[in-house]
């Protein structure tokens, strides 16, 4: 190295010209006028001519294997009673909250079971009585947090239940 040439520093996003050289201590300034002091061996030349021929490849960026369980979308349980029988009409009020009651149940045992962090209970508008029963349900269980999805909780139609 000789007075007059760029370096730049090894670790360090620094670079200059060189202004002196005593023994194995160069001395260089940078852009804004500052000097520095470094041993060469942490210094590398800083000449264009020496990377004009290399070919950069640059390679394709390695895909994260995500398990099923951890992905981000969480699970949707939809309590429509249409969505849960075949022929709705052939069940009284009782029965339909019933087995709405049981789908819960079973859907948050396979939630834990499985080790899922997220579901969303989709319940609708309507006169709130499978609301009711839903946050009724959620409210007797530990070790999970829900809140509703809107900010309107009464016009969101659906809860979303984090397990810990």
């Amino acid at each position: 190295m000789k007075i007059g040439d760029k370096v730049s520093v090894v670790d360090e996003d620094l670079s200059g010209v060189v202004t002196s050289v005593h023994g194995n201590t160069v001395v260089f300034k940078d852009e804004y006028g500052f000097t520095y002091q470094y041993a060469k061996e942490k210094l590398v030349p800083k000449d264009v001519q020496f990377y004009e021929h290399i070919k950069v490849i640059k390679k394709a960026e390695p895909q994260k294997v995500i398990s099923k369980k951890h992905q981000k979308n969480h699970l949707v349980l939809d309590l429509h009673f249409h969505n849960l029988v075949k022929n709705p009409s052939d069940y009284d009020s009782f029965e339909r909250l019933f087995m709405q009651k049981e789908k819960l149940m079973e859907v948050i045992s396979f939630c834990r079971k499985n080790n899922l962090k997220r579901l969303e209970i989709v319940h609708g508008i309507g006169d709130g009585v499978l609301q009711r029963m839903v946050l009724d349900v959620l409210e007797s269980q530990t070790h999970l947090d829900f809140y509703n999805k809107e900010i309107l909780h009464h016009q969101s139609g659906a809860v979303m239940v984090e397990f810990h």
